[in-house]
């Protein structure tokens, strides 16, 4: 039996030329159900593990029946959905490398950039709009675009719609397209409220499944690092020794938080990793240069939160470093699908610490395979001897400082509180009892002020009553000019009344 190949899926000269230009001949299985499909004109809904070219199998076809027809102003012809900015741009990417020898239009609009130079575009009439959920309305909503030309949908990673809340802003904007439209759906997981959501907007849709919907791939080599403790100390220094004994060429660190992303980033930094971190609240412009600096190869180690998991296409990337399991189970296949792809070994670990081994468990349980143990020479005997950690902000250790500065008997007292159990109840007291004993003076000095003080008072008060003026007293005027004249002596009979 031949294998398939892209001209086999009825794709347009220009298209099969831009793809073999790109070193593809055959197509993932994947893109080779969805294309022909798709070019019939029919529905999608695609589940396939991250890596697998669920992007092209949309992608290439849509170049495909967008090649005939014109867009109108402000009207797109097809609209794409991405639940972030990074796989937005992905998607765009893909859209300008195999339709560059089409006379395609493409207007990308996602938050963090200025809208100026795609309103110009939409004004034109775009062919392609690629657009996040809450972008896409809120331009909606000032009358920037129109959706009624709106011939096909494609919602990409719609379980991801799902986890970031966009399941309400996609059934909005699906309100607002033509009813007579082609509607795809691709992720990499399939939970009940995706397939209820594919069922109320699509029509009769072929669901295309190539892997079991929670399954890893088969070219990625998994570990798992079981810590003895919960410190984040030694979770940092066993992540440190993990990528020190491994061959990294470039890797991503995964973290559950955005704060540990930062204190992670700049761990591996003091260390002498060359590590840099990328999360949600880091400006758009600030974003795309960590993401290009990586793809070019400048950046060994990306430290992210799990808007890095999606929409990264980095093809080359040889390591993935789980900080934590992720919270959300179906996470895990997203993260370590960062490498491995297009049929690459690729090397997975995970950090699990007491406190983790709830959610690893659940990790297994939904992969159906057993993980194997890994362990640094030395590093459990490192834990073991790491210093306390220095706790941050008001913490006891940095009280010893505080303690050489005079304050009030309130403090002392408290801080002798909080170090001995005993003292406790009797410390205020002798701290009172004491300082009346010794500082009889400043008290005298009190009571001569307080003497001299009425004195004061009593000799500025006049001042004050004649200098202070309130709302409701009379206006003080300035005297009047030489031609106006008073009524002197004569006072008028009406005054008199």
């Amino acid at each position: 039996m031949t294998e398939v190949t892209f001209a086999d899926l009825g794709l347009g000269p220009n298209i099969l030329k831009a793809v073999t230009e790109s070193g593809y001949t055959h197509p993932t299985p994947i893109q080779a159900e969805a294309i022909p499909h798709v070019i019939g004109g029919g529905d999608v809904t695609g589940v396939a593990q991250t890596g697998t070219g669920k992007t092209a199998a949309f992608v290439l076809p849509m170049i495909h029946r967008l090649a005939r027809g014109r867009a109108r102003a402000r009207m797109p012809r097809c609209l794409i959905l991405c639940p972030t900015r990074e796989l937005a741009a992905q998607v765009a990417e893909q859209f300008e490398k195999y339709g560059k020898y089409l006379k395609l239009s493409m207007a990308l609009l996602i938050g963090g950039v200025s809208f100026k130079e795609q309103e110009a575009l939409l004004q034109r009439g775009v062919d392609v709009l690629i657009a996040t959920p809450g972008r896409l309305i809120d331009q909606f909503e000032r009358g920037k675009l129109l959706l009624m030309g709106v011939d096909y949908l494609i919602i990409d990673e719609a379980d991801r719609m799902l986890d970031m809340g966009f399941i309400p802003d996609i059934e909005k904007i699906c309100a607002l397209l033509p009813p007579r439209r082609q509607t795809l759906l691709f992720s990499a997981t399939m939970p009940p409220e995706i397939a209820s959501l594919a069922k109320k907007f699509q029509k009769d849709p072929k669901k295309i499944e190539v892997s079991r919907p929670a399954q890893t791939a088969e070219t990625i080599k998994q570990y798992v690092v079981k810590l003895p403790n919960d410190s984040a100390k030694a979770k940092r220094t066993a992540l440190r020794r993990v990528i020190e004994t491994c061959d990294v060429n470039n890797g991503i660190v995964f973290c559950n938080r955005k704060v540990e992303v930062d204190i992670v980033a700049a761990s591996l930094s003091k260390h002498g990793h060359d590590a840099a971190a990328i999360h949600g609240d880091l400006p758009q412009a600030v974003r795309s240069e960590v993401l290009q600096k990586f793809r070019d190869g400048e950046l060994k180690l990306l430290v992210g939160s799990d808007v890095a998991a999606r929409g990264l296409d980095i093809p080359d990337v040889s390591h993935v470093f789980n900080y934590a399991p992720p919270p959300k189970d179906e996470d895990y296949v997203h993260r370590i699908g960062r490498t491995g792809r297009a049929g690459r070994k690729g090397e997975a670990y995970t950090l699990v610490s007491p406190d983790d081994t709830k959610s690893w468990g659940f990790v297994l349980k939904m992969i159906q395979q057993d993980v194997e143990e890994f362990m640094p020479e030395g590093l459990l005997e490192e834990i073991e001897n790491l210093p306390p950690e220095e706790s941050r902000g008001r913490g006891r250790n940095r009280r010893g400082g505080r303690d050489d500065k005079p304050r009030g008997d309130r403090s002392r007292s408290r801080r002798r509180d909080e170090n001995t159990d005993r003292v406790e109840e009797v410390a205020p007291t002798e701290a009172t009892e004491e300082k009346a004993k010794s500082e009889p003076k400043p008290e005298r000095k009190k009571e001569e002020r307080s003497e001299d003080k009425p004195k004061r008072e009593r000799a500025s008060k006049p001042k004050r009553e004649k200098d202070r003026k309130r709302k409701d007293d009379d206006l003080i005027l300035e005297p009047a000019p030489d031609r106006v004249k008073g009524f002197g002596d004569d006072i008028p009979a009406f005054l008199k009344r």
